[in-house]
């Protein structure tokens, strides 16, 4: 069965990496398109799935380099917005261990800045799934017309969300605040054990996925990075391990988890509505699929998803 496609909603971000300056007293960066819905979007057309994505583009270099790399990538960007606010900017530290600690440079930028007006004219009767999450979702003014769109969506197509909590730039309360309501839109709640610990601290991960679960979300994926992925399904769960990989940074991994998730699941004809014929089985498959895709994304820099032919040659 082919996949239909997947539409997602969201930020692109300049993502600048710190490298070796040519001289002192200089900083030298290193800029790649990234953010998390759009890394989702370029994970989810690199696969195969027919991904659609909705973004508001800044006119600036930045933007260029967005709109040329999801392009490349066979993301659909017939309903993107041109806008004529400035692209949005995170700053990325690596450590050892190739995690990244980033500060950002984001107000009033491009992408907070939706209307009713520009998602009024976005035409949803292909679309299996909606994807969304992160900043769009906190961000005002726009956050608040993200809702309202996914609420007018979420009874005829499933709905998808990635918290993906920035406590630098929104206070995780704000998030708290909010989260209930997305539950009662959601069909899929993915979201790591980074965002568990900023969202309901000090709560074990089988207790938060029946929270989620009595606020309305049907499957919640918690990542837990080198120990795997906790799957919860209407309460009944499975642990999934990850998969063994030379790590050289974990920039986008969630972002390729979550398209591997649901690419997996579109593909096989789970997607397009409430999810009634999900078992555990088959979302252990398409967890243990998403894993691979991971792995893949944390074996090279920056957040770069693989290709369906790069999966088939492992």
């Amino acid at each position: 069965m082919s996949p239909r496609q997947i539409t997602v909603l969201g930020e692109c971000v300049a993502d600048a990496f710190t490298e070796p300056a040519a001289a002192p007293h200089e900083l030298a960066l290193r800029v790649l398109p990234g953010g998390g819905p759009a890394n989702t979007a370029v994970a989810l057309a690199r696969l195969g799935t027919p991904a659609r994505f909705l973004a508001r583009f800044s006119g600036d270099v930045f933007g260029r380099l967005f709109r040329a790399r999801l392009e490349a990538s066979g993301v659909d960007l017939s309903h993107a917005v041109a806008a004529a606010e400035p692209s949005t900017l995170a700053v990325a530290e690596l450590d050892a261990q190739g995690q990244a600690a980033f500060s950002f440079h984001a107000q009033n930028t491009a992408d907070w800045q939706w209307t009713p007006p520009e998602l009024a004219r976005v035409d949803l009767s292909e679309t299996a799934c909606l994807h969304t999450g992160s900043l769009a979702l906190v961000r005002e003014p726009g956050a608040a017309v993200v809702e309202d769109f996914l609420a007018a969506a979420a009874p005829r197509t499933t709905i998808s969300i990635d918290p993906n909590v920035r406590p630098l730039l929104v206070r995780p309360e704000v998030y708290r605040a909010r989260l209930e309501h997305w539950c009662s839109l959601a069909d899929v709640l993915r979201l790591s054990e980074d965002d568990l610990a900023l969202l309901l601290p000090d709560t074990p991960p089988e207790k938060a996925c029946d929270i989620w679960h009595t606020a309305g979300a049907r499957l919640v994926v918690i990542t837990r990075g080198a120990d795997g992925a906790l799957a919860s399904l209407d309460g009944e769960r499975i642990q999934v391990p990850a998969v063994a990989t030379q790590v050289v940074d974990t920039v986008g991994a969630g972002d390729s988890f979550t398209a591997g998730l649901l690419h997996h699941l579109g593909a096989r004809g789970f997607l397009g509505g409430r999810l009634p014929d999900l078992d555990l089985a088959a979302v252990a498959e398409a967890c243990v699929f998403a894993t691979r895709v991971a792995a893949l994304t944390c074996a090279v820099a920056g957040p770069n998803p693989p290709w369906q032919s790069e999966l088939a040659e492992r």
